[in-house]
Formats: structure tokens, sequence, C-alpha cells
């Protein structure tokens, strides 16, 4: 009879004891490496309510900063997952990332002299292959990554569409989720982020604390180059002054 009711008690003791487990682990902090939050806010500025295509708002989402030519800017960079990802680099006028970016490698021209000369996109005859020019200025849909990339209504933006970007917007320098970058809030209230994405030359990164980003449109005066948006932490502008074969990131832009 005192075996039976010892049984009873330990019986009671365990499920009590099992059932204040259950309670501590139904109340357990988000562990950051336990899969739980780790208070970082992913994405703070993006219109979700607006999807391209269906695909999914993180490789295909746009922002809508209600700009006057109706352009609807990439929440990521091409190659990027996040906001505040850096994403991948091309050379203008290419469709293929690369492990290096000399001239020797570049797709339209070749060395004549030691001095690359053009085969597609030139104004000058004393920059063109045998005096090549062709007067194209902006890229042609087969040579633009954001079109290879993500398809025919998506496309890099024009000279004018950043400079559009950069007057009807508030921008300044800005941390997000630990990466600098350029923050763009329009009068709508929607924002956009570009990270300081650096770029390559030759087979060196530079980085400095920079961000460049490609036009689809060339310098028309020095077609060796092509007009790009550059910022730092002080200032931000669109310049024409990067070469062609070098490495720079692509925030893309499509009309909805």
């Amino acid at each position: 009879m005192e075996d039976v009711k010892m049984n009873k008690l330990w019986s009671m003791i365990a499920a009590l004891v099992l059932l204040l487990m259950v309670a501590a682990n139904c109340t357990k902090t988000d562990d950051p490496n336990d899969g739980g939050n780790d208070g970082l806010v992913t994405d703070t500025i993006v219109n979700d309510t607006v999807v391209a295509d269906g695909d999914s708002l993180v490789s295909h989402g746009v922002v809508d900063l209600g700009l006057p030519s109706g352009v609807l800017w990439a929440v990521c960079n091409l190659g990027a997952e996040a906001p505040e990802d850096l994403g991948d680099y091309y050379a203008w006028g290419e469709t293929a990332v690369k492990d290096t970016y000399f001239w020797k490698d570049y797709r339209y021209g070749d060395f004549v002299d030691d001095r690359y000369a053009f085969t597609k996109y030139c104004t000058d005859m004393n920059y063109g292959l045998e005096g090549f020019v062709d007067y194209e200025m902006v890229l042609d849909s087969l040579d633009d990554a954001a079109t290879a990339c993500w398809g025919g209504e998506w496309r890099i933006p024009t000279k004018g569409e950043w400079e559009e970007l950069f007057q009807n917007t508030t921008n300044a320098w800005f941390t997000q989720n630990g990466v600098d970058g350029w923050l763009f809030t329009a009068a709508n209230g929607n924002s956009m982020f570009l990270p300081a994405a650096g770029f390559h030359w030759d087979d060196a990164y530079n980085y400095d604390g920079l961000g460049l980003y490609w036009s689809s449109t060339l310098n028309k005066e020095f077609p060796n180059r092509s007009w790009s948006f550059y910022f730092n932490a002080y200032q931000c502008h669109v310049c024409g002054s990067r070469d062609r074969n070098c490495g720079l990131v692509v925030r893309a832009v499509k009309f909805s």
C-alpha cells in the first residue's frame, strides 16, 4: 500500500516538472542565433503594394516615388536579395558578371596602338575602330544588364531618370541594417535605399565609402565613358567620368 502511494507521488511530481518545462519553453524570448527576431528592421522603406510580374517583392519589387515620368524603381540592385545587399557588377553595355574588368576583356572594341577603339556606341571617330561611329547614345535592350536579367520591362535608367530621382526627392547619407548608402524619400512618403557598393576596375575592387550606379546613357564628348550616379557620405550627383570597362552595380527601372 505504501509503495502504491509513493508511485502516485512520484508520478505527480514528474507531471508537474514536465508542465513547468513546457511553460518555460512557451515564454522563451527570441534568440537571434536560434531563428528568432534579431531586432533588425529588414525593410522599412519599400512600398510593398506593387509587385512586378507576380515575382517576389524581394527580387523584383518596385518603389513608386511619385516621379513626374511615372517610372518605378526596383527595390534591390541586380543580383541582390535585399535593399542593402550590394548585388552584381557589370561593365557598361555588358550583360554578364566577370572576375576582372580590363579593357582587353571589354565587349565592343579592340586595342590599336595601345589605345582601346570602339565598335559600338561611339560618337567620335577618334575613339572608334578604324574611324567607326554610330552615334548611339543609349544602350540597346540586348546590351542592357537589367533587361537581360529581369526581362523586357526592366532596364538601366537613363541619365535623365537619375536626375529626375535626385531632383524630386529629399536625399541624404543613411545607414540601413549596418550598410551605408543614400536614402531617397519622396513626397508621397515612399523611400528607396541605394547601398554604397564601390566598383571594380581591372582586377581591383575599390570602395572608399562611395556608390556608383550605371545609367544607360553614353558620354557624348568622351565615348570611352558613360554617365553614372555617384555618391559618398557628403554629396551625390550624376557624373560622366566612369570608363565603360569598369564594373558598377545596377538599379533597374520600369514603367507600371
